[in-house]
Protein backbone atom coordinates (compact mmCIF):
# COMPACT_ATOMS: atom_id res chain seq x y z
CA UNK A 1 0.00 0.00 0.00
CA UNK A 2 1.28 3.42 -0.91
CA UNK A 3 1.10 5.67 2.16
CA UNK A 4 2.50 8.85 0.64
CA UNK A 5 0.53 11.70 -0.87
CA UNK A 6 0.76 10.19 -4.36
CA UNK A 7 3.03 8.47 -6.80
CA UNK A 8 5.25 11.03 -8.49
CA UNK A 9 5.02 11.64 -12.22
CA UNK A 10 8.62 10.45 -12.83
CA UNK A 11 7.84 7.23 -10.91
CA UNK A 12 4.80 6.64 -13.08
CA UNK A 13 6.66 7.36 -16.32
CA UNK A 14 9.46 4.97 -15.36
CA UNK A 15 6.93 2.30 -14.40
CA UNK A 16 5.15 2.62 -17.77
CA UNK A 17 8.16 3.48 -19.94
CA UNK A 18 8.17 0.14 -21.77
CA UNK A 19 4.69 0.91 -23.06
CA UNK A 20 5.88 4.37 -24.13
CA UNK A 21 8.71 2.85 -26.19
CA UNK A 22 6.33 0.41 -27.85
CA UNK A 23 3.74 3.08 -28.58
CA UNK A 24 6.29 5.41 -30.15
CA UNK A 25 7.42 2.58 -32.40
CA UNK A 26 3.84 1.63 -33.30
CA UNK A 27 3.00 5.27 -34.07
CA UNK A 28 6.05 5.76 -36.28
CA UNK A 29 5.37 2.89 -38.70
CA UNK A 30 2.09 4.27 -40.17
CA UNK A 31 3.60 7.75 -40.61
CA UNK A 32 6.61 6.37 -42.48
CA UNK A 33 4.41 4.21 -44.68
CA UNK A 34 2.03 7.09 -45.37
CA UNK A 35 4.39 10.05 -45.78
CA UNK A 36 7.68 8.55 -46.90
CA UNK A 37 6.63 5.51 -48.94
CA UNK A 38 3.39 7.11 -50.15
CA UNK A 39 0.89 4.47 -49.08
CA UNK A 40 -1.86 7.04 -48.51
CA UNK A 41 -4.59 4.40 -48.76
CA UNK A 42 -3.56 3.22 -45.28
CA UNK A 43 -5.44 6.11 -43.65
CA UNK A 44 -8.70 4.92 -42.10
CA UNK A 45 -11.73 7.06 -41.13
CA UNK A 46 -11.47 8.64 -37.70
CA UNK A 47 -15.03 7.56 -36.89
CA UNK A 48 -13.98 3.91 -36.85
CA UNK A 49 -11.14 4.60 -34.41
CA UNK A 50 -13.36 6.82 -32.23
CA UNK A 51 -15.99 4.10 -31.90
CA UNK A 52 -13.34 1.54 -30.99
CA UNK A 53 -11.81 3.97 -28.48
CA UNK A 54 -15.19 4.53 -26.84
CA UNK A 55 -15.83 0.81 -26.48
CA UNK A 56 -12.33 0.28 -25.10
CA UNK A 57 -12.77 3.09 -22.58
CA UNK A 58 -15.96 1.45 -21.29
CA UNK A 59 -14.17 -1.88 -20.92
CA UNK A 60 -11.24 -0.32 -19.07
CA UNK A 61 -13.60 1.58 -16.79
CA UNK A 62 -15.55 -1.59 -16.00
CA UNK A 63 -12.38 -3.56 -15.26
CA UNK A 64 -10.87 -0.88 -13.03
CA UNK A 65 -14.11 -0.59 -11.06
CA UNK A 66 -14.21 -4.33 -10.49
CA UNK A 67 -10.54 -4.62 -9.56
CA UNK A 68 -10.88 -1.75 -7.10
CA UNK A 69 -13.87 -3.54 -5.57
CA UNK A 70 -11.69 -6.64 -5.06
CA UNK A 71 -9.06 -4.59 -3.25
CA UNK A 72 -11.63 -2.75 -1.16
CA UNK A 73 -13.32 -6.01 -0.16
CA UNK A 74 -9.94 -7.42 0.86
CA UNK A 75 -9.33 -4.34 3.00
CA UNK A 76 -12.73 -4.76 4.66
CA UNK A 77 -11.99 -8.42 5.41
CA UNK A 78 -8.69 -7.60 7.08
CA UNK A 79 -10.28 -4.69 8.91
CA UNK A 80 -12.75 -7.21 10.36
CA UNK A 81 -9.85 -9.51 11.28
CA UNK A 82 -8.24 -6.60 13.11
CA UNK A 83 -11.40 -5.81 15.10
CA UNK A 84 -12.21 -9.44 15.90
CA UNK A 85 -8.62 -10.10 16.93
CA UNK A 86 -8.84 -7.38 19.56
CA UNK A 87 -12.07 -8.95 20.79
CA UNK A 88 -10.36 -12.35 20.87
CA UNK A 89 -7.56 -10.88 22.97
CA UNK A 90 -9.95 -9.53 25.58
CA UNK A 91 -11.93 -12.80 25.64
CA UNK A 92 -8.76 -14.85 26.09
CA UNK A 93 -7.68 -12.62 28.95
CA UNK A 94 -10.96 -11.99 30.76
CA UNK A 95 -12.90 -15.22 30.12
CA UNK A 96 -10.07 -17.63 30.86
CA UNK A 97 -8.37 -15.78 33.70
CA UNK A 98 -5.33 -18.07 33.59
CA UNK A 99 -2.13 -16.43 32.29
CA UNK A 100 -0.71 -19.62 30.76
CA UNK A 101 -3.84 -20.57 28.85
CA UNK A 102 -4.43 -16.95 27.84
CA UNK A 103 -0.95 -16.67 26.37
CA UNK A 104 -1.42 -19.94 24.48
CA UNK A 105 -4.65 -18.71 22.88
CA UNK A 106 -3.23 -15.31 22.00
CA UNK A 107 0.10 -16.55 20.66
CA UNK A 108 -1.61 -19.22 18.60
CA UNK A 109 -3.73 -16.44 17.14
CA UNK A 110 -0.51 -14.68 16.11
CA UNK A 111 0.51 -17.94 14.44
CA UNK A 112 -2.84 -18.05 12.61
CA UNK A 113 -2.30 -14.52 11.32
CA UNK A 114 1.20 -15.47 10.23
CA UNK A 115 0.11 -18.64 8.42
CA UNK A 116 -2.77 -16.81 6.75
CA UNK A 117 -0.68 -13.94 5.43
CA UNK A 118 1.96 -16.37 4.12
CA UNK A 119 -0.81 -18.24 2.31
CA UNK A 120 -2.05 -14.98 0.86
CA UNK A 121 1.43 -14.18 -0.50
CA UNK A 122 1.87 -17.51 -2.32
CA UNK A 123 2.30 -16.81 -6.06
CA UNK A 124 -0.45 -17.69 -8.52
CA UNK A 125 -0.16 -18.14 -12.28
CA UNK A 126 -2.44 -15.20 -13.06
CA UNK A 127 -0.72 -12.68 -10.79
CA UNK A 128 1.41 -9.86 -12.16
CA UNK A 129 4.45 -9.59 -9.90
CA UNK A 130 6.63 -11.43 -12.43
CA UNK A 131 6.08 -8.83 -15.14
CA UNK A 132 9.15 -6.75 -15.95
CA UNK A 133 7.79 -3.38 -14.77
CA UNK A 134 6.66 -4.89 -11.44
CA UNK A 135 9.86 -6.84 -10.86
CA UNK A 136 11.83 -3.65 -11.40
CA UNK A 137 9.70 -1.66 -8.96
CA UNK A 138 9.86 -4.42 -6.32
CA UNK A 139 13.37 -3.31 -5.33
CA UNK A 140 11.91 -0.16 -3.75
CA UNK A 141 9.86 -1.93 -1.04
CA UNK A 142 9.94 -4.99 1.21
CA UNK A 143 7.58 -7.97 1.30
CA UNK A 144 8.03 -9.38 4.85
CA UNK A 145 6.86 -12.86 3.87
CA UNK A 146 9.77 -13.10 1.41
CA UNK A 147 12.29 -12.06 4.04
CA UNK A 148 11.61 -14.75 6.66
CA UNK A 149 10.70 -18.45 6.14
CA UNK A 150 7.32 -19.50 7.49
CA UNK A 151 8.85 -22.11 9.80
CA UNK A 152 11.02 -19.49 11.49
CA UNK A 153 8.10 -17.08 11.82
CA UNK A 154 5.86 -19.73 13.45
CA UNK A 155 8.49 -20.78 15.98
CA UNK A 156 8.08 -17.45 17.75
CA UNK A 157 4.47 -18.33 18.66
CA UNK A 158 4.13 -22.12 18.81
CA UNK A 159 5.73 -25.02 20.61
CA UNK A 160 8.05 -27.27 18.61
CA UNK A 161 5.38 -30.00 18.41
CA UNK A 162 2.67 -27.64 17.20
CA UNK A 163 5.03 -26.06 14.67
CA UNK A 164 5.93 -29.48 13.25
CA UNK A 165 2.27 -30.51 13.11
CA UNK A 166 1.12 -27.31 11.41
CA UNK A 167 3.89 -27.33 8.81
CA UNK A 168 2.91 -30.78 7.56
CA UNK A 169 -0.71 -29.75 6.90
CA UNK A 170 -2.01 -28.30 3.64
CA UNK A 171 -4.06 -25.40 5.02
CA UNK A 172 -1.99 -24.31 8.01
CA UNK A 173 -4.18 -21.38 8.99
CA UNK A 174 -7.30 -23.56 9.09
CA UNK A 175 -5.56 -26.16 11.25
CA UNK A 176 -4.33 -23.52 13.67
CA UNK A 177 -7.87 -22.27 14.14
CA UNK A 178 -8.94 -25.89 14.66
CA UNK A 179 -6.42 -26.11 17.49
CA UNK A 180 -7.98 -22.97 18.99
CA UNK A 181 -11.37 -24.65 18.97
CA UNK A 182 -9.91 -27.77 20.56
CA UNK A 183 -8.29 -25.70 23.31
CA UNK A 184 -11.51 -23.81 24.13
CA UNK A 185 -13.33 -27.14 24.41
CA UNK A 186 -10.68 -28.37 26.85
CA UNK A 187 -11.06 -25.18 28.88
CA UNK A 188 -14.82 -25.74 28.99
CA UNK A 189 -14.40 -29.40 30.01
CA UNK A 190 -12.05 -28.33 32.79
CA UNK A 191 -14.62 -25.69 33.86
CA UNK A 192 -12.18 -22.84 33.34
CA UNK A 193 -14.83 -21.13 31.22
CA UNK A 194 -18.62 -21.44 31.42
CA UNK A 195 -21.01 -22.40 28.63
CA UNK A 196 -21.75 -18.79 27.64
CA UNK A 197 -18.05 -17.97 27.35
CA UNK A 198 -17.43 -21.17 25.41
CA UNK A 199 -20.18 -20.32 22.92
CA UNK A 200 -18.87 -16.77 22.47
CA UNK A 201 -15.33 -17.98 21.83
CA UNK A 202 -16.61 -20.58 19.36
CA UNK A 203 -18.61 -17.88 17.62
CA UNK A 204 -15.44 -15.81 17.30
CA UNK A 205 -13.56 -18.80 15.86
CA UNK A 206 -16.34 -19.22 13.29
CA UNK A 207 -15.95 -15.54 12.39
CA UNK A 208 -12.21 -16.02 11.83
CA UNK A 209 -12.95 -19.02 9.61
CA UNK A 210 -15.38 -16.89 7.62
CA UNK A 211 -12.83 -14.10 7.17
CA UNK A 212 -10.14 -16.58 6.18
CA UNK A 213 -12.47 -18.11 3.61
CA UNK A 214 -13.31 -14.71 2.14
CA UNK A 215 -9.59 -13.91 1.86
CA UNK A 216 -8.97 -17.26 0.17
CA UNK A 217 -11.78 -16.60 -2.29
CA UNK A 218 -10.16 -13.36 -3.45
CA UNK A 219 -6.72 -14.96 -3.51
CA UNK A 220 -7.72 -18.14 -5.34
CA UNK A 221 -10.33 -16.77 -7.75
CA UNK A 222 -8.81 -14.24 -10.17
CA UNK A 223 -10.52 -11.43 -12.00
CA UNK A 224 -12.25 -13.46 -14.77
CA UNK A 225 -9.66 -14.27 -17.41
CA UNK A 226 -12.08 -13.84 -20.30
CA UNK A 227 -12.76 -10.25 -19.28
CA UNK A 228 -9.08 -9.50 -18.66
CA UNK A 229 -8.18 -11.00 -22.04
CA UNK A 230 -10.72 -9.08 -24.08
CA UNK A 231 -9.74 -5.89 -22.29
CA UNK A 232 -6.10 -6.39 -23.30
CA UNK A 233 -7.06 -7.25 -26.89
CA UNK A 234 -9.20 -4.13 -27.27
CA UNK A 235 -6.53 -1.84 -25.83
CA UNK A 236 -3.89 -3.25 -28.16
CA UNK A 237 -6.18 -3.06 -31.17
CA UNK A 238 -7.02 0.55 -30.39
CA UNK A 239 -3.34 1.47 -30.01
CA UNK A 240 -2.56 -0.16 -33.37
CA UNK A 241 -5.39 1.57 -35.23
CA UNK A 242 -5.14 5.01 -33.62
CA UNK A 243 -2.22 6.38 -35.69
CA UNK A 244 -3.87 5.19 -38.93
CA UNK A 245 -7.01 7.12 -37.98
CA UNK A 246 -5.07 10.32 -37.27
CA UNK A 247 -3.13 10.45 -40.56
CA UNK A 248 -5.76 12.21 -42.69
CA UNK A 249 -6.66 14.81 -40.07
CA UNK A 250 -3.05 15.83 -39.50
CA UNK A 251 -2.38 15.86 -43.24
CA UNK A 252 -5.21 18.39 -43.65
CA UNK A 253 -3.47 20.73 -41.21
CA UNK A 254 -0.88 21.44 -43.91
CA UNK A 255 -3.48 23.59 -45.70
CA UNK A 256 -4.01 25.77 -42.60
CA UNK A 257 -0.45 26.70 -41.67
CA UNK A 258 2.61 28.24 -43.25
CA UNK A 259 6.27 28.05 -42.33
CA UNK A 260 8.75 25.22 -41.88
CA UNK A 261 6.14 22.76 -40.58
CA UNK A 262 3.99 22.99 -43.69
CA UNK A 263 3.98 19.64 -45.44
CA UNK A 264 5.26 17.84 -42.35
CA UNK A 265 2.30 18.07 -39.97
CA UNK A 266 1.63 14.36 -40.38
CA UNK A 267 4.74 13.65 -38.28
CA UNK A 268 2.88 15.03 -35.26
CA UNK A 269 0.80 11.86 -35.39
CA UNK A 270 3.69 10.10 -33.64
CA UNK A 271 3.72 12.04 -30.34
CA UNK A 272 -0.04 12.60 -30.16
CA UNK A 273 -0.92 9.02 -30.99
CA UNK A 274 1.60 7.74 -28.45
CA UNK A 275 0.24 10.12 -25.80
CA UNK A 276 -3.40 9.08 -26.26
CA UNK A 277 -2.48 5.40 -26.41
CA UNK A 278 -0.35 5.80 -23.26
CA UNK A 279 -3.43 6.98 -21.37
CA UNK A 280 -5.25 3.78 -22.31
CA UNK A 281 -2.35 1.42 -21.60
CA UNK A 282 -1.63 3.16 -18.29
CA UNK A 283 -5.23 2.78 -17.16
CA UNK A 284 -5.06 -0.90 -18.06
CA UNK A 285 -1.77 -1.32 -16.20
CA UNK A 286 -3.12 0.41 -13.08
CA UNK A 287 -6.19 -1.82 -13.10
CA UNK A 288 -3.97 -4.87 -13.53
CA UNK A 289 -1.88 -3.85 -10.51
CA UNK A 290 -5.04 -3.58 -8.40
CA UNK A 291 -6.80 -6.84 -9.25
CA UNK A 292 -4.80 -9.12 -6.90
CA UNK A 293 -4.65 -7.41 -3.48
CA UNK A 294 -2.44 -10.09 -1.86
CA UNK A 295 0.18 -10.73 -4.55
CA UNK A 296 2.98 -8.70 -2.97
CA UNK A 297 2.68 -5.62 -5.17
CA UNK A 298 2.98 -1.99 -4.07
CA UNK A 299 -0.81 -1.52 -4.16
CA UNK A 300 -1.60 -4.55 -1.97
CA UNK A 301 -3.69 -4.52 1.17
CA UNK A 302 -1.08 -4.18 3.96
CA UNK A 303 -1.79 -7.49 5.68
CA UNK A 304 1.69 -7.67 7.23
CA UNK A 305 1.25 -4.24 8.82
CA UNK A 306 -2.25 -5.16 10.04
CA UNK A 307 -0.93 -8.39 11.56
CA UNK A 308 1.85 -6.53 13.33
CA UNK A 309 -0.67 -3.98 14.67
CA UNK A 310 -2.77 -6.84 16.04
CA UNK A 311 0.26 -8.42 17.67
CA UNK A 312 1.26 -5.17 19.38
CA UNK A 313 -2.28 -4.55 20.65
CA UNK A 314 -2.74 -8.07 22.02
CA UNK A 315 0.69 -8.20 23.63
CA UNK A 316 -0.16 -4.99 25.46
CA UNK A 317 -3.39 -6.60 26.64
CA UNK A 318 -1.24 -9.35 28.16
CA UNK A 319 0.81 -6.72 29.97
CA UNK A 320 3.94 -7.28 27.90
CA UNK A 321 6.35 -4.40 27.41
CA UNK A 322 8.87 -5.98 25.03
CA UNK A 323 6.84 -5.26 21.89
CA UNK A 324 7.82 -5.75 18.25
CA UNK A 325 8.21 -2.51 16.29
CA UNK A 326 5.47 -1.37 13.96
CA UNK A 327 6.23 -1.97 10.29
CA UNK A 328 7.53 1.19 8.64
CA UNK A 329 7.08 2.15 4.98
CA UNK A 330 10.01 1.88 2.61
CA UNK A 331 9.79 4.50 -0.12
CA UNK A 332 6.19 5.12 0.99
CA UNK A 333 5.25 1.44 0.45
CA UNK A 334 4.19 -0.78 3.34
CA UNK A 335 2.84 -4.30 3.10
Amino acid sequence: MHVGKSYTFPEFVVWTRRNIYRLLFISTIPVVLYHVIGLTWLAIPWTVVALLGTATAFLIGFKNTQTYNRTWEARQIWGAILNNSRAWGTMSRDFVGHPGHTQTLVYRHFAWLTALRYQMREPKAWENTTKAHNLEYAQFYVVPEKETPLEEALKAYLSADETAYVLQTKNRAAQLMSLQSKTTRQLFDEQLIDSYQFVEMQRMIAAFYDQQGRSERIKNFPYPRQLATINTFFVRLFCLMLPFGMLSDFEKLNNQITGPLQGYMVWLVIPFSALISWVYTSLEQVGESTENPFEGGPNDVPISQISRTIEIDLREMLGETDLPPALQPKNNIVL
